[in-house]
């Protein structure tokens, strides 16, 4: 459902979090400022921030997505554990397992998985994403950190924030690029026209792709990327915005000539700094077996 409301002059100067807490009080502020970052909010037709200031006359487009209640239940799923304990657990999440529920998804998540297998995580993300400090895509797989509690989410959390965690993923990407290595800064928000992707829009969130040439073959390219930034789907959007879209991405690219279901994007490493130790620590996850056949089956010439 989507409402347009017009600022008025008695809230003139107001932040525009405040102002739709005021509007919608069925919501919390945490919510509503959710909302907003998930660009659900339009000041003046662009995307806004919560502490954007208000003027008499501005127009808001706000998209109202109802909270359903959703009772998460823990559930035996196996996990590839990397590593565990006391405050983290680092996983490698499996290709086609959802991070965590959503309207119309309760089961089979990778939260699920997780209330099963540690009992508690911690309350920050709410109800539905418990412990998640960071997510991959249904189709993306690899190396994924969860909080056991709330300490421990927000010091993994800042250290996403500042960039001192390093998040690098390994992909298959169509054409051959001309460069050996290059920096990708383009910033990202919905699309303008159909909600449900990302696009590299002028009034988007800044967003930084580092990648790397691994390999060479005549119709593709073996990548390395490093995020210094986490916007939804960001290399998936930014590879595309360059003209080589990740191979098999249904949603920016189109599907791959192998037997892969889905885009070929691993998380191959995290670097963090344990948040109760302080040592630094590297997690890292081989290519899941179809990537690793497309890569045998490239070598080949195929």
């Amino acid at each position: 459902m989507e409402e347009l409301l017009i600022v008025d002059e008695a809230s003139c100067g107001k932040r525009l979090d405040v102002f739709l807490a005021d509007k919608k009080t069925q919501f919390s502020r945490s919510h509503i400022q959710k909302m907003i970052a998930d660009g659900a909010v339009l000041r003046n037709g662009r995307e806004a921030k919560a502490n954007d200031r208000l003027r008499s006359g501005d127009s808001l487009q706000v998209r109202v997505l109802e909270a359903q209640e959703l009772k998460i239940l823990p559930e035996p799923i196996p996990l590839d554990v990397l590593y565990e304990d006391q405050d983290m657990i680092v996983i490698n999440k499996t290709r086609g397992m959802v991070v965590h529920p959503a309207p119309g998804v309760s089961s089979g998540t990778l939260v699920n998985a997780l209330l099963y297998h540690c009992g508690d995580l911690s309350g920050i993300n709410g109800v539905i994403r418990p412990g998640i400090v960071h997510r991959l895509d249904k189709d993306t797989s690899g190396v994924m950190v969860a909080a056991k509690n709330d300490a421990a989410h927000v010091d993994l959390a800042e250290q996403i924030r500042l960039k001192s965690a390093h998040r690098t993923y390994q992909a298959f990407v169509s054409g051959n690029i001309a460069e050996e290595n290059g920096v990708i800064r383009a910033p990202i928000g919905r699309h303008p026209t159909e909600r449900k992707k990302m696009a590299v829009v002028p009034n988007g969130k800044d967003a930084t792709t580092l990648f790397r040439v691994m390999e060479r073959f005549s119709a593709y390219t073996f990548v390395e990327c490093r995020l210094q930034t986490g916007r939804t789907h960001q290399i998936r959007v930014h590879m595309a915005y360059i003209g080589h879209p990740v191979l098999g991405d249904p949603k920016y690219g189109r599907k791959a000539p192998f037997a892969i279901e889905g885009q070929a994007l691993h998380s191959c490493e995290l670097l963090l700094t344990h948040p109760r130790t302080k040592e630094r620590m590297r997690f890292a996850a081989d290519m899941p077996q179809d990537m690793k056949k497309i890569l045998h089956d490239l070598r080949r010439g195929r």
